[in-house]
């Protein structure tokens, strides 16, 4: 065997194996190799959005909790003033039954009190009728000076 004739023959053998290869195994590599690629970039393309996404929800929760700690803050304040109204409204209300207490106990003491002057002049009155009928020595009808003893009732 010839040297050139082997060289040629393993030449045309490569040539055809390079060709086979090309045609049939090269594009589904390059096919896998490109999808893979194409996985590869997605992935990083969605671990970007997802890190934007994350910073932009840490933005929105940032924001959100600043929004209710004022808004708890005001509900404080108005629940304070609520409560200072309140306890102001009660201590009117408190002043206004110990004023009201006051005067219905002044009231009942004057009536009170007009009920025993009542009674002392009805003591008195009957005090000065015995005393008249002791000086007398006789005995005063009290139906009979009902008037005379109203006028001194009045008097006294």
């Amino acid at each position: 065997m010839n040297l050139n004739a082997t060289l040629f023959a393993q030449l045309i053998v490569f040539f055809i194996l390079a060709w086979v290869t090309m045609q049939f195994v090269w594009p589904p590599i390059v096919k896998a190799l490109d999808e893979r690629a194409q996985k590869i970039a997605d992935g990083l393309a969605a671990a970007d959005k997802a890190k934007t996404d994350l910073a932009h929800a840490e933005k929105k929760a940032v924001d959100e909790l600043k929004k209710a700690r004022e808004s708890a803050a005001e509900l404080r304040v108005g629940a304070e003033k609520q409560g200072t109204q309140i306890v102001e409204e009660a201590r009117a209300e408190a002043a206004r039954i110990v004023a009201a207490a006051r005067e219905a106990a002044e009231a009942e003491a004057g009536v009170a009190a007009q009920r025993a002057r009542e009674a002392l002049r009805e003591q008195v009155a009957t005090l000065a009728v015995a005393g008249a009928e002791k000086i007398l020595r006789k005995e005063i009808n009290a139906q009979a000076h009902a008037d005379l003893l109203a006028q001194l009732k009045s008097e006294l």
